[in-house]
């Protein structure tokens, strides 16, 4: 063993404690189970900062919708949601608008969903914006909801929505992809909240 050599294992062993690269190794941050202890503790802090931030019109308890967080991200439909946490599948599409989350097929509204997007940053009643696009009140009152959520999320720069991607997906994978589809889905909204609204 020459002088450098002999130097750096001095040094390994200061540092380490050990005469050998090679231990038994154990959980380390960043490894699964430390992933999953934090969306357990995470995910519902989360829901709790959206109570008090928003207006939540879902009824289901914390649970539940914490049930509804996951299974979006298992990209279950809301009808499997639902019978997971014996419930209506409008109750979830309620819980998952409260949350921010949106799917591309929210968005496939029978009218230009800008518009009722600049309808709801107006604070357009939803009779003038049924009136304004030529559609009933139900299906207004559906879209409206969509269309708030997306609102909420961008002027909160889709903060929960991707904390939550990142908690419950493999972030490297899926970040790209959301990534673009919220560039699609949202570029119209952006557009809208550039009128003279107080954020």
């Amino acid at each position: 063993m020459d002088e450098k050599t002999a130097e750096l294992r001095d040094l390994f062993i200061n540092t380490t404690g050990s005469e050998t690269v090679t231990e038994n190794q154990e959980e380390t941050p960043g490894s699964l189970t430390d992933e999953r202890k934090a969306a357990s503790e995470r995910v519902p802090a989360l829901i709790s900062m959206m109570r008090d931030r928003y207006t939540f019109e879902s009824t289901l308890s914390d649970d539940d919708i914490e049930a509804v967080v996951r299974g979006y991200y298992d990209e279950q439909t809301d009808t499997e949601i639902a019978d997971a946490i014996s419930a209506e599948r409008a109750e979830v599409f309620t819980a998952r608008m409260d949350l921010h989350l949106v799917r591309d097929s929210d968005r496939d509204a029978p009218f230009k969903l800008a518009t009722l997007r600049r309808l709801v940053v107006e604070d357009r009643t939803i009779e003038e914006c049924a009136a304004e696009l030529e559609s009933d009140i139900e299906t207004v009152t559906h879209y409206a909801a969509v269309a708030t959520a997306d609102i909420e999320s961008t002027r909160a720069n889709d903060r929960f929505r991707d904390e939550f991607r990142e908690l419950l997906t493999d972030s490297d994978l899926e970040q790209s992809h959301a990534r673009t589809a919220r560039e699609d889905g949202l570029r119209d909204a952006t557009e809208d909240l550039e009128t003279d609204v107080s954020f």
